[in-house]
């Protein structure tokens, strides 16, 4: 079960790393292959290449679904 604060729309890739236990690049993976997540364009704006994804609360609650925490 992963907890989060009702008021936050968006998490970032590492806060999604974190919550679910997924390492960085395995999620990247994940995200890519399923279509979950969005490119931060703010990055690409200032001409920046944008690495970053942004994860909405329903492509958390799928990734944890997905991939589920591995428990000791």
């Amino acid at each position: 079960m992963v907890t989060v604060k009702a008021s936050q729309k968006f998490f970032t890739d590492e806060e999604v790393s974190v919550l679910t236990g997924i390492e960085l690049d395995v999620l990247r993976e994940l995200a890519r292959s399923r279509h979950l997540g969005i490119l931060d364009r703010a990055a690409e704006v200032m001409g920046e290449h944008a690495q970053r994804l942004l994860f909405s609360l329903s492509d958390l609650m799928v990734l944890t679904v997905l991939y589920p925490k591995l428990r000791s």
